[in-house]
């Protein structure tokens, strides 16, 4: 015998609201077993119960509608676990996301900031394979590691070796605004190198900087920056410009955190003669 559910006592039965379940239907994730052609009504069978359990779950682990119809539609367990695999590992990361702020708002809270060394200097103009983008905060972190993994692809291709460190200038407009502004990603180099992709040849301008050295991880930076531009400002030596972070130990040389070093410069004026 067919057994017919309405929506709402499926709903009861999966612990899925009405309107998630139309929602989900318009996706194509959870198809009715019957919709009525004069009402719309939805119709389902207890068969289906397992399945919107199973999207229920998937859900509350954060995973998208068009992966979640990925693992049902999977031709096999093989297809259907890679697509769960690379889930659980952007979880993963996304953990090890929030440890690391839980850190850094604990030390926030209960030690007062330790003074940090600022050194004056004066960079000059640098030639460099850059990639010069439109970058948000949000989208920083992905366009940071793209952006550094193709000027390292470009170098070796061409077999140059770089000159310095890896580098960016973060506009004001970038900080200022929550649609960001220009973001800068540059590797120092001697040679010429042709033009390719994102990249191309760049002089990056001479400044005059405050510098001040972060240890750690990125999700920390911002302390850094808070006691650099508190620096900068008691001594009323600010100027417009650029900011510039000179990436001494990275992710791309070991993955222990706590070996990160990211150099920050403020630009200032001359604070010497020459």
């Amino acid at each position: 015998m067919w057994v017919r559910l309405t929506i709402g006592d499926f709903s009861r039965m999966t612990h899925l609201s009405v309107k998630a379940l139309r929602h989900y239907h318009d996706m194509g994730v959870l198809e009715p077993a019957e919709v009525d052609p004069v009402s719309s009504y939805r119709f389902y069978t207890p068969s289906q119960v397992p399945t919107a359990q199973v999207i229920r779950r998937l859900r509350d682990l954060g995973m998208p509608l068009d992966e979640i119809k990925e693992v049902l539609q999977a031709a096999d367990v093989e297809s259907r676990n890679r697509v769960m695999v690379a889930h659980l590992q952007r979880m993963e990361s996304q953990l090890a996301q929030a440890q690391s702020v839980v850190a850094s708002l604990r030390s926030l809270l209960e030690r007062p900031p330790a003074p940090i060394a600022v050194e004056h200097r004066s960079v000059g103009p640098v030639r460099a394979l850059a990639i010069s983008e439109h970058v948000s905060m949000p989208e920083l972190d992905a366009w940071w590691d793209g952006a550094f993994r193709e000027l390292d692809a470009a170098l070796v291709a061409a077999v140059v070796s770089p000159a310095g460190p890896r580098a960016a200038l973060y506009s004001a407009e970038y900080f200022a605004f929550e649609a960001g502004g220009e973001v800068v990603a540059y590797i120092p180099i001697t040679d010429e190198v042709s033009a390719g992709g994102r990249t191309r040849m760049l002089e990056i301008p001479p400044a005059e900087l405050a510098v001040a050295v972060h240890k750690g991880d990125f999700g920390s930076l911002d302390q850094t920056y808070g006691a650099l531009g508190t620096y900068v400002a008691e001594r009323e030596i600010g100027v417009d410009g650029p900011i510039r972070e000179h990436y001494l130990v990275t992710a791309f040389d070991t993955d222990d955190e706590s070996r990160h070093l990211t150099e920050v410069g403020w630009p200032i004026f001359r604070t010497t003669r020459a």
